[in-house]
């Protein structure tokens, strides 16, 4: 996506959220929302140095991504409650184009806010911009084999289980067998259209 994209909003009223670009100027929103998942996410996340969980650390990573966007590489939203709270966060990385038009997308959320289906509709919400405004034609997915909550949010999106990538990256401190999943553009046309 080429210019300036921090005017994005992506809502979904029906569960009450609102998907917006991630800046520095939430580093602080952040921040709270990564101290409040850090218990609950930490055996699907890789080990991070205490710097991480810091305001300069999130603006840090806020300022990279911001430059990652702006050079078509990554994206990261942040999902939002109509009320402005931050309660998860999204995001498309390692995006390649050329004749491969892909990227990977991964997400979390606070665990207060879980089991409720706004992960599933910022993920379908995220998959829609993917296809249509970044013009990607694949979306990859990889979990933990034992993340079922994550499982049964890609699979409602529509994402096709692709196999099982061995040792593929160091979570809680482990190299760990990942399972792979896979959306095309025309998976989500399809379902949009009713077809399948």
């Amino acid at each position: 996506m080429t210019g300036d994209w921090s005017g994005l909003r992506l809502h979904d009223t029906l569960r009450d959220l609102c998907l917006a670009p991630l800046t520095p100027r939430h580093a602080g929103l952040l921040l709270d929302l990564r101290l409040r998942s850090r218990e609950a996410n930490s055996r699907y996340e890789p080990l991070r140095d205490e710097s991480f969980y810091t305001l300069d650390g999130q603006r840090q990573l806020l300022l990279q991504r911001t430059r990652e966007a702006v050079r078509d590489r990554a994206y990261l939203l942040g999902i939002f409650t109509a009320a402005g709270q931050l309660i998860g966060q999204l995001t498309l990385s390692n995006v390649v184009r050329g004749a491969a038009q892909y990227a990977d997308i991964g997400y979390g959320m606070d665990p207060a806010w879980q089991g409720q289906g706004r992960m599933t509709a910022a993920v379908r919400l995220t998959a829609a911009f993917a296809f249509r405004s970044l013009d990607l034609h694949r979306l990859q997915a990889v979990i933990l084999p034992g993340n079922d909550a994550s499982r049964r949010v890609l699979e409602k999106v529509g994402f096709q289980p692709e196999g099982l990538a061995r040792r593929l990256l160091q979570i809680d401190g482990r190299w760990q067998d990942h399972r792979i999943y896979g959306l095309l553009a025309e998976d989500l046309k399809a379902e949009a259209d009713g077809s399948s």
